[in-house]
């Protein structure tokens, strides 16, 4: 069982803060993505799961077994990183074997796996090439299938897919989730794309200032984002933030219309709402006609996106966008009457910056 635990692990560069005391359990067989800002800890996080990095206070276990004192070698994990680290003087057969090589594996189950895994990853027909003949997909899935030849416990991925063109990418991310679904094997996979992160993995980690600040499903970060952080982080684009002053009652005062929210006896809140999940009135808009609950946002820009308009507005000083259908008839000056879909809408504590609903 390939169970990962992390307790309490901290890192500390000098008077630095790298890591704040992260706990994590990943299960066996998950695929766990961490996702964040350049800086936030990610990938230091990963190395010290890996060996390459030594935490300054915490324990890392592996099934039954404490790592963090181990080398990288014998921790049962495989890394995959993101220059891929293919090795050019050698054929794609004898890259995929390297490791199992190194373990002293017989030639016999050495062409077993290495036939497995280049199987696996459509490369079959590649074996006797050198690096310098592959593309970047093809190198990128060669360091994949070289990983995944040891059979390891845990694999470990850090921006994989970065170097790869959009197009490249997205074939990557749904061959990736298919073949580690079908390998099994645990995974911590590290990306600053939260496309990526929401697309493949069983459970996200978002983190931030060396913290995790949320650890969730795609579905739940998204509809759900347990801190300001998060719902400012995840969509694309992402939640739109309103002031809203205590009315009483559980009404709240956002931009001059009064909004059913929490009862709180805080003084203000902020109110959040995702593009997508907001109603336009009128014949330019998504909705019904305007009533005396919508809102009045004016259009600054229009973004046309094929599947739908994005708005970028002003509302109440601040930048507000909408979505809209991608034929609405709207023109930069417009003022928008709209509503929010009531059961899309988030509040946060504007000192804390923890969601209250």
């Amino acid at each position: 069982m390939a169970e990962i635990k992390i307790k309490q692990v901290a890192k500390q560069y000098g008077n630095t803060h790298a890591l704040h005391s992260i706990d994590m359990t990943v299960a066996d067989e998950e695929f766990l993505v961490l996702l964040g800002a350049s800086g936030c800890g990610k990938t230091t996080l990963l190395r010290i799961v890996a060996g390459l990095e030594t935490a300054t206070t915490g324990e890392v276990w592996i099934g039954d077994k404490r790592v963090d004192q181990l080398a990288p070698k014998d921790r049962g994990i495989a890394m995959v990183f993101q220059n891929y680290a293919v090795f050019p003087h050698l054929t794609v057969f004898e890259n995929i074997a390297f490791g199992l090589r190194m373990s002293k594996v017989d030639q016999a189950e050495i062409d077993r796996r290495v036939e497995k895994t280049a199987t696996l990853m459509h490369i079959e027909g590649l074996l006797k090439r050198y690096s310098g003949q592959l593309s970047g997909g093809q190198r990128q899935r060669v360091a994949v299938a070289r990983a995944l030849a040891t059979e390891p416990e845990v694999l470990l991925m850090d921006e994989p897919l970065s170097n790869l063109d959009a197009l490249l990418r997205m074939e990557m991310r749904a061959e990736l989730k298919s073949v580690l679904a079908e390998s099994k094997t645990t995974t911590i996979y590290v990306t600053h794309d939260q496309v990526e992160a929401m697309s493949m993995a069983d459970r996200i980690a978002i983190m931030n200032g060396g913290k995790i600040v949320q650890a969730s499903s795609a579905v739940e970060v998204y509809r759900n984002p347990a801190a300001h952080f998060v719902a400012s982080f995840i969509g694309n684009p992402p939640m739109n933030f309103l002031s809203a002053e205590n009315a009483g009652d559980g009404w709240w005062n956002v931009n001059g219309v009064k909004i059913k929210g929490p009862n709180s006896s805080s003084k203000t809140l902020k109110f959040a709402i995702r593009p997508e999940d907001i109603v336009v009135h009128g014949p330019s808009g998504n909705g019904s006609a305007a009533n005396d609950d919508s809102l009045s946002a004016g259009v600054r820009i229009l973004e046309p996106l094929g599947s739908h308009l994005l708005a970028s507005c002003k509302v109440d000083d601040q930048l507000f966008r909408i979505v809209l259908d991608s034929d609405a008839k709207v023109s930069p000056g417009d003022t928008l009457q709209w509503s929010p879909q009531p059961d899309r809408v988030r509040w946060f504590d504007p000192e804390s910056e923890l969601a209250i609903n």
